[in-house]
């Protein structure tokens, strides 16, 4: 289940606030300042963070823009309407006024958590990863991992090895057979035909084995193609 941070300097809301997301199953993480919420960021990463904006240390609005990639709820009793758009425009997912019915909150958790896992999901997609090898799907680039220095260098390929390289990465350690290799490339390189596949693959291997040290694709005779960490 999820892991949420409520950052308030109030016990009882806080304490409240425990009570009421431990029924639901979440995973509860307690801060009472804005410091000591920073440093428990730094310790580790909540799925979603409830925010009240007075509290000691750092301010609420001193820590939003610290918060990255994680949905903020503020829960404060500030109601004027500038202090709310200010927050949504500076980085808040939503903002719910004090008093608050707990139903409601509980709701508008659901809803961020929802909407950051879809994002999560929808990014992870866009990315294949074997071994050594990253491929970006949106910008069609191939990253090498370089343990040497532990970073990641941009290695070259045309628009048709890119379409090839997708789908044996999308089918790791399995045979993919050249007209199904023809079939579906098609859509991201509609030129390539059965005589020139072999030259594209032939310059697309020896591209990686000169990046990874490795033989990653190989040929099954009369059958097709697969990636394979095996030697």
């Amino acid at each position: 289940m999820a892991k949420i941070l409520i950052v308030d300097d109030d016990v009882h809301i806080n304490d409240m606030l425990s009570e009421a997301l431990g029924t639901q199953g979440y995973e509860v993480v307690k801060a009472y300042s804005g410091t000591e919420a920073l440093m428990v960021l730094e310790k580790g990463r909540p799925d979603l963070v409830l925010l009240d904006l007075m509290i000691p240390g750092l301010s609420g609005e001193e820590l939003l823009p610290k918060i990255k990639d994680i949905p903020v709820i503020v829960v404060s009793a500030k109601a004027d309407i500038n202090d709310k758009v200010g927050l949504l425009l500076n980085g808040a997912a939503d903002y719910i006024t004090k008093p608050f019915n707990m139903q409601e909150l509980l709701a508008r958790i659901t809803v961020q958590l929802r909407n950051a896992n879809k994002t999560t999901t929808a990014s992870e997609q866009r990315v294949l990863t074997f071994g050594a090898l990253t491929l970006n799907m949106d910008t069609h680039i191939l990253y090498i991992e370089n343990p040497d220095v532990s970073d990641k260098s941009e290695c070259k390929i045309t628009r048709t090895e890119f379409a090839i390289l997708k789908l044996l990465m999308q089918n790791p350690e399995q045979v993919v057979a050249k007209l199904t290799i023809l079939d579906n490339i098609s859509i991201d390189t509609p030129d390539c035909t059965e005589d020139s596949l072999k030259i594209h693959i032939h310059n697309l291997r020896k591209k990686l084995k000169e990046a990874t040290g490795k033989e990653l694709i190989k040929a099954v005779w009369g059958i097709g193609f697969m990636i394979t960490s095996k030697s």
